[in-house]
C-alpha cells in the first residue's frame, strides 16, 4: 500500500501503529469454543463441573470416559500425562482451524462466567495460547530461575487450565511421547521456559488471573463477591474476576466451599438454586416400592432420654417392613430400653437386631459392612442415641436429596455446636468457616458440600460397595471414628452434605450426665433442658397465659397444669426407690432447729440430690406464674423445704389444720385419685373452700401465712402423693 493510499484511509494507519488493545476486535464467536477435559470416572466434582459448564452453556467434550486412569496420583506427586496424551490424539481428529480450545481439569473446576467474558479476555491477552498462572513452583524447584520475570503477577505456569487456538494447542502437545504417568506440568514447564517454543506457539501467562485461579498458594487472594444475584470468586490481590476457579493441589475443600456458592448455587436473592435437582421423589412410589434402608443405631456412652429416642424412632414417617434396625450398644446401663424396644416392636421391622460384642470404631465397621454386604440394601442411615430427631420425615427428605452422603443439620440447643464442620485446620481437625454461623442460625439456608458429618447421616449402599469398600472406615491410629470416615470420604473424593432446609432436630449433651438414681433423666434441666421440658412439663404449660387455664377455685388460690404424666410417675418412683420415709413425728434432724410443728411422711428433695434441680424448676416455670397471678410480687423462688407427701389410711391418711411456713406455696398432685387412690385433697378453712378432685400434674399456688389456714383431707383408700414447695424471695 502506498503512503497516498494510507493517507485516504487514515484510521488504517492509526491502528497498524497502535498497540492491538486500542483496536476494537471483532468477538471471536461464541460456537468456535470448545471445552476439553478428561475424566476417566464420574465423581461428585465431575458433575458439579459439568452442571456449572451447564449452567452457563459450554460445549464440553470429555476424553476418557470408561478408561482405566493411569496417570499416577498427581495431587501429592508429578503425573497426568494421560490427559495430554488424550488430548493429542483428540486435536488430530479435530478439522476446524478458527476453533478455541479451553483445556480444562474437572474433578475440581468450577466456571465462575460464560463463553462470552471467557473469549473476550482471552482475546485481550493477545497471545495465541493462554495458561493459568500459579504463585508456587511445581513439580521441579529448580527450574525457577529459567521462568521469565514478571513486573506483576503469579510468575509460574499452571498445567491445569490453559486456551488457544486449535493450530497453537496441537504443535503445543506434538512432541509429547512420554509415559501416562508423568508429569503434564514439567511438559508444559520446559515448553514455556524455551524462548523459540514459547515464541513459536505464541504462549502467555494469565499472571493476574483474569481467567483461571488456582486456589493453591492464593487462598488468601481469594473471597466471594456476591452483587445482582451472582456470586463470583474475586482476586482481591489483582482485583480481577476470574472466569474458572480450580482447587488444584491440596485445595480441595476451598473448592468445595466456594462451590456452594459458585455459580450462582446460593445467592441472598435467591437462596439456594439447585437444592431440589436431581432429586428422587418417593411420592411416587408404592410403600413396597420404597429404598430399603438399614438403620445403624449406636450407643456408646450412657446418654440421657433413651426411651424418648425409641418413642421417636417409632413416630418415623416410614414403611417399617422397609428398614431393618441394627442396634449396637456398649452401654449396659441402657439394656433394658434398648431390650423393651425390641421386645414390644422389633418386629414391626423387616428386621431389626441388637448387637454388643465390639466397640468404638469397630461396632462401625460392622454395622456399616451390615449393607454393604445386603444386596437389598439401598441406604445405611447412621443414628447415634444422643441424636433428637424431630422431624417425623428426617429420613424421606434424606433420600430424595439424593446425594452420596448426607447430613441433617442438628444443633445442639442454644449453641453454636453442630454435627457438621464448615472447614479443617491444618491437621484435620475443626476450623469455622466463614458462613458456618450463617448456617447454623438459618440465615443461609440450602444443601452445602462439607468436609465433616457425625451423629446422624445417610449413605448411598452402591458408595459403600463401590467407593467405600475399606472394611476399616472408622478406624485409624490417630483419628476418632467419625474423623477416620469423613477423611476416607474426603480421599475418595465423595461429597459430604449437610442440609437446614428443614428443621430436624438437635444434639443432647451427655458430659455430665449420672446413672446413680433410678430416673436419671430427671437430673437433666441443666444440661438438656428443652429435652427436660418435653419430657416432663405438662404439654399445656405454655399455653396457661393465652388460654387462661389458670383456674381459682377458692380465694388467692391458683390451680394450673404443671408436669407431665411421666414427670409425676418418675418422681414418687425415685421416691420409693430412695425409700427413706421421715417418721411423721414432730423431731426432724433434717430442718434447722429439728421440730416439725405439722410433720408429714415424706422425703425431701435435698436427700435425693435434686434440690438445684427444683429450683431451677420453679424458677424457670413456677415463678413466671407467680408474678402474674400477684401482681407487683417478685421471687427469685428460694425454699427452705421442698418435699415429696405421702399420704395412706393406715400410715398418715391426712393433715390438720395449719399455716405453711412460707410466703406462697406449690402443692402439685403426683398421681389420680379415683385411679390410685380414693378422698384427698385440701380445705382452705377461712373460705370454706376445698379443692377434693386433685388432677394429676397440677399446682395448687396459695399463700403461705396468715390469710390460708388449711388442711389435708383423708386419703380414705390407695396411696396419695404430692410434691409440695414452701417458697420464700
Amino acid at each position: 500500500m502506498s503512503r497516498w493510499s494510507l493517507l485516504l484511509f487514515p484510521g488504517l494507519l492509526i491502528c497498524a501503529l497502535a498497540p492491538p488493545s486500542s483496536c476494537e476486535q471483532q468477538p471471536i464467536p461464541q460456537e468456535k469454543l470448545l471445552v476439553v477435559t478428561v475424566a476417566t470416572k464420574e465423581t461428585d466434582g465431575f458433575r458439579r463441573f459439568l452442571s456449572s459448564a451447564k449452567h452457563f452453556n459450554y460445549t464440553v467434550k470429555v476424553l476418557g470416559r470408561g478408561q482405566k486412569w493411569s496417570g499416577g496420583d498427581y495431587t501429592t506427586a508429578p503425573g497426568g500425562g494421560q490427559k495430554v496424551r488424550l488430548l493429542k490424539a483428540a486435536l488430530e481428529e479435530m478439522k476446524d482451524e478458527e476453533k478455541i480450545i479451553l483445556f480444562i481439569d474437572s474433578y475440581d473446576v468450577v466456571f465462575a462466567s460464560g463463553p462470552k467474558e471467557l473469549l473476550k479476555k482471552f482475546q485481550q491477552a493477545q497471545h495465541k495460547v493462554v495458561f493459568s498462572s500459579e504463585s508456587l513452583i511445581w513439580p521441579d524447584r529448580h527450574l525457577e530461575d529459567k521462568h521469565p520475570h514478571v513486573r506483576e503477577g503469579n510468575r509460574f505456569l499452571g498445567s491445569g487450565g490453559f486456551i488457544g487456538y486449535l493450530p497453537n494447542i496441537r504443535e503445543l502437545v506434538s512432541d509429547w511421547t512420554g509415559e501416562d504417568a508423568e508429569s503434564d506440568q514439567l511438559f508444559f514447564t520446559k515448553i514455556y521456559i524455551d524462548p523459540a517454543k514459547k515464541k513459536s506457539i505464541n504462549i502467555t501467562l494469565d499472571n493476574k488471573c483474569r481467567l483461571f485461579q488456582n486456589l493453591h498458594g492464593a487462598l488468601d487472594e481469594v473471597v466471594l463477591k456476591f452483587e445482582d444475584a451472582r456470586v463470583r470468586a474475586r482476586n482481591v490481590l489483582y482485583d480481577t474476576l476470574p472466569v474458572i476457579v480450580h482447587g488444584n493441589g491440596p485445595t480441595k475443600l476451598q473448592i468445595n466451599y466456594l462451590g456452594n456458592y459458585i455459580p450462582n448455587t446460593w445467592t441472598f436473592e435467591t437462596g439456594c438454586t439447585v437444592c431440589h435437582d436431581d432429586l428422587h421423589p418417593l411420592t411416587a412410589l408404592k410403600e413396597s416400592e420404597y429404598p430399603l434402608v438399614v438403620i445403624g443405631i449406636f450407643i456408646q456412652q450412657p446418654s440421657p432420654f433413651v426411651t424418648v429416642f425409641f418413642e421417636r424412632l417409632l413416630k418415623l414417617q416410614y414403611p417399617k417392613n422397609r428398614l431393618k434396625l441394627v442396634i449396637h450398644s456398649q452401654e449396659a446401663h441402657h439394656e433394658p430400653q434398648v431390650s423393651s424396644f425390641l421386645q414390644d416392636h422389633g418386629s414391626l421391622y423387616q428386621d431389626a437386631r441388637l448387637v454388643t460384642d465390639t466397640d468404638g470404631a469397630a461396632s462401625r465397621n460392622l454395622v456399616f459392612d451390615m449393607c454393604r454386604k445386603d444386596e437389598d440394601c439401598d441406604y445405611f442411615f447412621s443414628l447415634d442415641i444422643e441424636v433428637v430427631l424431630k422431624n417425623e420425615n428426617t429420613l424421606k427428605i434424606l433420600i430424595e436429596q439424593n446425594l452420596p452422603i448426607v447430613a441433617p443439620m442438628i444443633t445442639r440447643d442454644g449453641r453454636l455446636w453442630s454435627n457438621f464442620w464448615g472447614a479443617l485446620s491444618a491437621d484435620g481437625y475443626y476450623a469455622r468457616s466463614e458462613d458456618y454461623v450463617d448456617i447454623v442460625q438459618g440465615r443461609r439456608v440450602g444443601v452445602w458440600n462439607v468436609p465433616y458429618v457425625s451423629k446422624v447421616f445417610l449413605v448411598k449402599a452402591d458408595v459403600l460397595r463401590s467407593e467405600l469398600t475399606d472394611n476399616e472406615l472408622f478406624t485409624s491410629h490417630i483419628l476418632d471414628p467419625d474423623m477416620a470416615f469423613c477423611h476416607k470420604a474426603r480421599n475418595k473424593g465423595i461429597f459430604m452434605y449437610v442440609s437446614n432446609m428443614h428443621s430436624f432436630g438437635r444434639i443432647l449433651s451427655t458430659e455430665n450426665y449420672q446413672t446413680s438414681h433410678l430416673h436419671n433423666d430427671l437430673w437433666q434441666i441443666f444440661e438438656n433442658p428443652l429435652d427436660w421440658q418435653e419430657r416432663y412439663i405438662h404439654e399445656n404449660y405454655t399455653h396457661i397465659m393465652k388460654d387462661k387455664l389458670i383456674e381459682t377455685p377458692c380465694p388467692d388460690v391458683y390451680w394450673f397444669p404443671i408436669f407431665s404424666d411421666v414427670a409425676c410417675n418418675h418422681l414418687v418412683e425415685e421416691m420409693e426407690h430412695f425409700g427413706k420415709w421421715s417418721g411423721g413425728g414432730v423431731v426432724d434432724n433434717r430442718i434447722q432447729g429439728g421440730y416439725e410443728n405439722v410433720p408429714t411422711i415424706d422425703i425431701h428433695m435435698n436427700q435425693i440430690n435434686f434440690e438445684k434441680e427444683w429450683h431451677k424448676f420453679l424458677v424457670e416455670y413456677i415463678a413466671p406464674i407467680t408474678e402474674k397471678m400477684y401482681p407487683g410480687y417478685y421471687t427469685k423462688a428460694q425454699f427452705d423445704l421442698a418435699f415429696v407427701v405421702r399420704y395412706k389410711p393406715d400410715e398418715q391418711p391426712s393433715l390438720k389444720p395449719h399455716h405453711d411456713a412460707s410466703t406462697f406455696t406449690i402443692n402439685i398432685a403426683l398421681n389420680q385419685v379415683g385411679l390410685d387412690y380414693q378422698g384427698g385433697g385440701c380445705r382452705f378453712l377461712r373460705y370454706d373452700c376445698s379443692v377434693e378432685a386433685p388432677r394429676k400434674g397440677w399446682a395448687l399456688m396459695h399463700p403461705g401465712r396468715l390469710t390460708h389456714y388449711h388442711e389435708g383431707l383423708p386419703t380414705t383408700a390407695g396411696v396419695r402423693y404430692i410434691a409440695v414447695s414452701f417458697v420464700d424471695p
